[in-house]
């Protein structure tokens, strides 16, 4: 056995090698962290991963506000458990402890490159399972394979994905170990980590994992009753598998049921020189299957037809699964099947990294039967001629793919071709070795350098922790008191999950989990988002602030490291606010609906009038009226301007979710506002002081079309505010306690009406007054709200994640399944009488004669 294992170790260990290598060299190349100044952080890597791996280094050492059911640092408090799920169920994501907090983007990178390089090894031990042959060669193509196109062009920033990448060839391990009849626990085990590390792309590799045992079948053709027990104890060992991860799995998709709707998404195939181009080293676009795997590699899967050295139902049976795989691609119907029957929202070729996988084991095929000859080879470059022919019409395709495909060619068919002479020749066999690895290191990192370069060029990109985080983080710690009241990061913010990155607790929140409650409510009171809805922002409103007990806000400057970040208008500090507590009491139910105007929405959350709202005209460059309030497009709008009355003294507030461009009332700031169809929703902002005259003349600088709505602008009584918020703190909650998914307040003596807890009213909550029984917890226009009845003094609310429970059953159902059928199977296996330790009379004989 030891003998068997040293192979599969030297190629798991010189896959990972080549992988870290590669990767390494390429973000050299580029110049981007953590060896060149250009951050690596784009998209949701910097918006979510990075800080949900700051909350995960903050809960394991025990410094974050709430724990695995509530996050009470994002979105007023939010369920936790489905985002772990989600972006956090990676045995790796806990390896952020071994980092400093402030090197947080460090410890994310470490992981993904770790990541990748289990992925390298897992496929490296995989192929000299499947078949044997050089143990080299099957560390060259684990590499290929963890470097495949999807993994450095989509993945790499997506770290979460990479765990369906080390899924796929451990997955096919099980389904190997199916139809050998043995190591059914540690099967179960493998797969419940799958699909509790990343159950999407788990998804993704269960059915790729499926596809190549179903071939395995019908290649080795064993007996009827044979095929149908192994595929019957794959399928229980997934079912089995799947239940002990069911506690999170449920979790997450009862999240995604109650999450904000995203944009519904009709696939439509790329043309087809696009997925031949994405063949190729370099070639880079979005929105395309990336099939990248090597040039060793793809000449080898399309030598496979060729090579009479291999069988030839092997030769067609995998040949005809790879094309049907490239094909499944660009059908709608598969690509519903791959994606579990709904296209994402991103990148519509998820599943690529499948395919890679198929590649690299048809690849496999055709080497582990021996070296392809001249003939062979021939036909397979002939192919790939072809394939760049077509591919030369594609965008994805740059000047620099064609020199460094040119390389990569020369060093796979050189190497292959030396290989294939080499024989029992030590140093040819070397050599051949030297251009193959090296030119897999190479192309690989040049692909990876290109990826990385033109991400950065079309992509939202965040600065990786240094001064700005050190300066808000140190205002956030010294301002808070939580839970006594929050502590808003503040409306100019450095990502999307702020409060997450560096502390406290405010409304902004981004997650494919935001939950529609949330969206809704803050949507309705003025409040801004983009990703279509799923990651709201902070709003700077001293109503809303009010309302959800936010004592402290810090402003910063405009982040400079954005790429249209405006310049910085004052320095970072705090503002304080005297607030009420979390829960407060309100003499009645308001059963009115939210209405168009956000100033009145959050005077019925608030339970008082204090704003004016003025009436507005919109007028163009020359002073005529614009009656459509359409700005920013035709006749050279370039600078309109609104006009209208507020009381004076009071606080001006402009409300514009359509408009995008600057706005600014003389003597006050400048707001910033962006909006974009359907995407992105502009917040409320404040303007300043209205004059004494009551005049209000705003200058509007848009930056594209837009429109302003009739009540845009809100006239703030800074008095009646002050009253309304120091009546809800006389008559509110003496005393808060906060833990995780519970709070408990003690109320005054006699309160009646309703108490509401300033936090969204998400699926999950129940709540008891005093010592009533705990029952679903209402809503007060978004926010949990429970009936009081005079009596009672205290209220306690308590949250669970919804379908926890039923996990929970599934999960102990199948946990008590694999353990009967283990114990059954050991009780079996000692039941079968042992082999005889002695020779009989017969067989003495026998061996004399």
């Amino acid at each position: 056995m030891k003998a068997i294992s040293r192979p599969r170790q030297a190629a798991a260990l010189l896959a990972a090698a080549l992988t870290v290598v590669a990767l390494c060299a390429s973000d050299v190349l580029a110049r981007c962290y953590p060896f060149g100044p250009r951050t690596r952080s784009v998209n949701d890597l910097g918006n979510q991963f990075v800080p949900f791996h700051a909350h995960l280094w903050d809960l394991l050492r025990g410094r974050t506000q709430g724990g695995l059911y509530v996050n009470w640092q994002s979105g007023y408090g939010s369920s936790f458990l489905p985002d772990l799920g989600t972006y956090l169920g990676s045995p790796f994501a806990p390896l952020v402890v071994l980092f400093p907090r402030d090197e947080i983007d460090l410890a994310v990178y470490a992981i993904t490159v770790l990541k990748i390089a289990s992925a390298a090894a897992a496929m490296a031990w995989l192929l000299l399972t499947l078949r044997p042959g050089r143990w080299w060669a099957a560390g060259l193509l684990g590499s290929s394979y963890a470097l495949c196109g999807w993994t450095l062009a989509d993945a790499d920033y997506n770290p979460m994905w990479l765990d369906g990448l080390i899924a796929l060839p451990l997955l096919c391990l099980v389904g190997e170990w199916a139809l050998a009849g043995r190591r059914r626990l540690p099967g179960v085990l493998i797969v419940a980590l799958a699909w509790t590390a990343n159950f999407y792309t788990a998804y993704m590799a269960t059915l790729g994992a499926a596809l190549v045992l179903l071939l395995r079948l019908v290649l080795t053709r064993p007996p009827r009753r044979q095929a149908l027990a192994a595929a019957g104890r794959a399928v229980l060992t997934v079912t089995l598998g799947v239940g002990l991860a069911a506690p999170l799995v449920t979790v997450v998709y009862f999240g995604t049921r109650h999450a904000y709707p995203g944009r519904v998404n009709t696939f439509r195939p790329v043309p087809a020189e696009d997925v031949l181009a994405r063949l190729l080293p370099t070639a880079y676009g979005w929105g395309s299957p990336a099939l990248y795997v090597g040039t060793t590699a793809l000449l080898l899967a399309l030598a496979l037809p060729f090579h009479r050295a291999v069988p030839g139902r092997v030769r067609a049976g995998w040949t005809a699964l790879v094309a049907a795989a490239v094909l499944s691609l660009q059908w709608a119907p598969t690509h519903l099947v791959w994606h579990a029957f709904a296209t994402p929202q991103g990148s519509p070729y998820r599943q690529t990294f499948v395919v890679c996988g198929l590649l690299v084991l048809a690849a496999w095929q055709a080497l582990s039967y021996g070296p392809p000859d001249l003939r062979t080879l021939g036909a397979a470059a002939a192919l790939l001629t072809l394939i760049s022919v077509l591919a030369g019409r594609s965008t994805t395709v740059r000047f620099f793919t064609w020199p460094v495909l040119l390389l990569a060619v020369t060093g796979a068919l050189g190497g292959l071709v030396l290989l294939a002479r080499a024989g029992h020749r030590g140093g040819l066999a070397g050599l051949a070795v030297l251009l193959l690895l090296g030119g897999q290191i190479g192309e690989s990192a040049a692909t990876s350098a290109v990826a990385t370069r033109l991400r950065l060029a079309h992509m939202d990109d965040y600065a990786p922790w240094g001064e700005r985080h050190e300066r808000e983080s140190a205002l956030i710690a010294e301002a808070g008191d939580w839970p006594r009241y929050r502590t808003d990061p503040g409306r100019e913010q450095t990502t999307g999950n702020d409060p997450l990155l560096m502390g406290g607790q405010g409304a902004q929140y981004y997650s494919s989990l935001t939950s529609d409650v949330l969206s809704r409510t803050l949507t309705a009171l003025g409040g801004g988002w983009t990703s279509r809805g799923r990651s709201v922002q902070s709003l700077d409103n001293a109503v809303t602030d009010v309302i959800f007990s936010v004592g402290a806000r810090v402003h910063s400057p405009p982040d400079q490291h954005q790429r249209h970040a405006p310049p910085a208008e004052h320095p970072a500090g705090v503002t304080r606010r005297d607030v009420p507590p979390l829960v407060t009491v309100r003499p009645a139910p308001d059963p009115r609906p939210f209405g168009a105007s956000p100033f009145r929405n959050q005077e019925m959350l608030l339970g008082a009038r204090v704003y004016t709202v003025a009436r507005v005209a919109v007028r163009d460059d020359s002073g005529e009226p614009l009656p459509s309030r359409r700005v920013g497009s035709g006749n050279a709008l370039t600078r309109p301007t609104i006009t209208a009355r507020c009381p004076a003294g009071t606080q001006v507030h402009l409300w514009a979710p359509h408009y995008a461009g600057t706005a600014r009332l003389a003597g006050g700031p400048t707001a910033y506002f962006n909006s974009r169809l359907a995407r992105n929703r502009a917040a409320m902002e404040p303007l300043g002081t209205a004059p004494a005259s009551g005049r209000l003349r705003i200058r509007l600088t848009p930056s594209r079309p837009g429109s302003v709505p009739p009540d845009a602008i809100g006239c703030l009584d800074t008095g009646r505010l002050r009253a309304a918020a120091a009546h809800l703190k006389a008559t509110g909650a003496t005393d808060v306690t906060v833990s995780d998914g519970t709070v408990h307040a003690r109320l005054p003596a006699g309160s009646k009406g309703i108490a509401v807890l300033a936090a969204p009213r998400i699926a999950g909550w129940r709540c008891a007054a005093g010592d009533g029984p705990a029952r679903p917890a209402g809503e007060y226009h978004g926010l949990i709200a429970v009936p009081l009845d005079a009596t009672s003094t205290s209220l306690t609310c308590t949250f669970h994640p919804p379908g926890l429970r039923l996990g929970a059953a599934v999960g102990a159902g199948s946990l008590l399944t694999l353990v009967l059928l283990t114990v059954l199977a050991a009780v079996r296996r000692r039941r079968v009488p042992a082999p005889p330790t002695t020779t009989s009379p017969r067989e003495r004989v026998t061996a004399a004669a």
